[in-house]
């Protein structure tokens, strides 16, 4: 029987808890508070009776329950409708049915995330940017194979590899260690069901003489742009019988596998309650690293490497995300996810990616679980930024939802989002078209900031500042050399890159500035042609430097419109910034940080020239 262990919280004593008010304000004025959610030891203030009215949840047979006690705490309320609630902690559901979300609404998944969710795409995709970029940018994942498909392929490597190569098979869909093999016979591999093989790590780092994985919890808030966190805890999970490489033991689960799912069977498996402690098979991450610490272990190095493989496997995602986003969500706001990447260390303490969790365990079996999950929900939930939207937006009842969304219709008022304007088109058209963009081309996108930039911006500084426990790891400082490992350049990573690197050293300068185009209200769209960057020099402050550069009175952008798809199944998908133009080279840099080779628009024919008053049609 399982027990589900509460959050601690003595009731005798709620009054005595530290109330805190319901609301966060942004950082900017004219910029709407988000919700905000307590630990277990403080008490959330009551928002007025008509606000109150709004905190709607909709539950799911998987919302676990740190979620609820977490969400309680701010005084949601369960709700069944389809149509009025605020959040949901969900299952993932087929890419169609997120355009039943309504502007108002937070669903905890982005539709096409099984791109790294699913062990054969993330395979598929790692191994396509490791052909890309080379094996010393993408060397954290064992050689891997996906039959059938790969199967000849296999067999060449297993035969190249020998008698005493191990190797892991696992269902390409599964869960909990359901299906988890290790085997080194060919005639032990089965035949008529998809799998994947992978090499086995057979010289694990070993603790005890026990193997043992790191469950790393990351959290995405947007794929574009994309800002990724990672939580500064997480779980330890090791293997319950000590580690033997003799082929006798393949057969043995609790030696081989670390899953918690399979473990917690074994008589032999000890619990571990105490979050400080290196006992028992399951232990806090911040033990392990105290542990290795003490050891002499540089354990920076380890998280610096942990967080490598984080951001690369996002990216590996993005562009099948960001097309579907685009085809399906209303709103980047109606989308968030948390992720649970499963790691490995080698006896060298190499890092090695073993999977990645779409739908991550929250259950809390033992006070160490509540510890650590009950925090990290906590401070997830208000990264997320909910907020209290205008009550006429959750009224109005659904009125057209095909009945394999209508569980989650938004029932929103019909609103279409604001497109860009057409100096905003240009400004990004002519930053992402540069062939040899170098960092001192990129700085000049901060000179003029139109009214979308300052939202954008203001919202991830506003994001920065909840994050509690959470770090963000991209953008960051020292995240530049990331952006080439994009399909496809993307205007607010660019923006947001030379946001980091311009203010990273002196945020409050930045917020300040930020704070004054707020208190203008240039982010809610502005006629100042100080915003507008037509109407401002394209080169502005860079011009003196760079005469080779095209000037705004000779300034020709092309626009070409292309869009390529991958030709998985109906769910996949990888899309182009739309906008896509050219306009006279800048020299070559050998410092380039930025290139669009990658998105090249098709020779364009005269008629797709435009010059920049031109945009206003498109």
């Amino acid at each position: 029987m399982t027990v589900i262990i509460e959050e601690p919280m003595s009731l005798g004593a709620e009054d005595d808890r530290e109330e805190k008010p319901a609301l966060v304000p942004s950082l900017f004025p004219l910029i709407p508070p988000t919700l905000y959610f307590s630990t277990a030891n403080e008490k959330v203030e009551l928002l007025p009776a008509e606000q109150r009215r709004l905190l709607k949840w909709k539950m799911s047979a998987v919302t676990p329950n740190v979620v609820k006690h977490t969400i309680a705490r701010s005084h949601f309320k369960v709700t069944k409708k389809s149509h009025d609630w605020l959040g949901c902690w969900g299952h993932h559901m087929k890419s169609p049915a997120f355009k039943s979300l309504g502007e108002h609404q937070k669903l905890n998944h982005f539709p096409g995330t099984f791109q790294i969710g699913r062990k054969d795409r993330l395979w598929r995709n790692l191994s396509k940017m490791q052909v890309r970029f080379g094996k010393q940018e993408f060397s954290f994942f064992p050689r891997t194979f996906v039959l059938p498909q790969d199967i000849k392929l296999l067999r060449k490597a297993w035969e190249d590899s020998g008698s005493r190569q191990k190797w892991i098979i696992k269902p390409p869909a599964s869960a909990r260690g359901i299906g988890i093999q290790v085997i080194h016979r060919w005639s032990q591999l089965p035949r008529k069901r998809p799998l994947l093989v992978q090499k086995y790590l057979h010289k694990p780092y070993l603790i005890g003489g026990n193997k043992f994985d790191l469950r790393i919890y990351v959290y995405v808030t947007s794929y574009d742009p994309l800002r990724i966190y990672i939580f500064s805890d997480g779980l330890v999970r090791f293997a319950s019988c000590k580690y033997s490489s003799s082929m006798k033991t393949l057969g043995n689960k609790f030696m081989h596998l670390t899953n918690y799912s399979v473990n917690k069977k074994n008589s032999e498996y000890q619990d571990n309650s105490d979050d400080k402690a290196c006992q028992g098979h399951k232990w806090a991450l911040k033990a392990l690293w105290q542990y290795l610490g003490s050891r002499g272990v540089n354990t920076t190095l380890i998280w610096e490497k942990i967080k490598d493989i984080v951001i690369k496997t996002v990216i590996a995602s993005e562009p099948y995300v960001n097309s579907l986003l685009k085809m399906n969500v209303r709103t980047p706001y109606s989308c968030h996810e948390l992720f649970g990447f499963d790691i490995m260390l080698d006896e060298n303490l190499k890092p090695w990616i073993l999977e990645v969790n779409i739908s991550p365990s929250l259950h809390s079996n033992t006070a160490l679980d509540v510890s650590i999950k009950g925090q990290m929900i906590r401070d997830l939930l208000n990264l997320a930024g909910f907020r209290i939207p205008q009550r006429e937006d959750v009224i109005a009842p659904c009125s057209s939802a095909s009945s394999s969304t209508s569980s989650l219709c938004g029932g929103t008022r019909e609103k279409t989002k604001p497109d860009l304007s057409a100096d905003e088109k240009v400004k990004r058209a002519f930053y992402l078209t540069q062939r040899y963009a170098d960092q001192d081309f990129l700085s000049t996108l901060l000179d003029v900031l139109t009214p979308e930039d300052v939202r954008v911006l203001a919202e991830s500084e506003d994001e920065r500042n909840r994050c509690g426990k959470f770090e963000r790891v991209f953008p960051s400082p020292s995240s530049s050399r990331y952006l080439r490992f994009f399909e496809c350049p993307r205007y607010l990573n660019i923006l947001l890159d030379q946001w980091e690197q311009k203010h990273w050293n002196n945020r409050t300068k930045g917020i300040s500035l930020l704070t004054t185009l707020c208190q203008k209200g240039v982010h809610l769209g502005t006629s100042d042609p100080a915003h507008m960057w037509s109407k401002c020099s394209y080169i502005s402050r860079f011009e003196p430097h760079r005469q080779d550069l095209v000037s705004p009175s000779r300034a020709r952008v092309v626009v070409s419109h292309r869009h390529r798809s991958h030709d998985d199944d109906n769910d996949d998908g990888s899309d182009r910034e739309v906008a896509s133009v050219s306009s006279l080279p800048v020299s070559p840099s050998p410092g380039s940080s930025v290139t669009s080779s990658a998105c090249a628009s098709p020779q364009p024919s005269p008629s797709q020239s435009l010059l920049p008053q031109q945009f206003a049609s498109l």
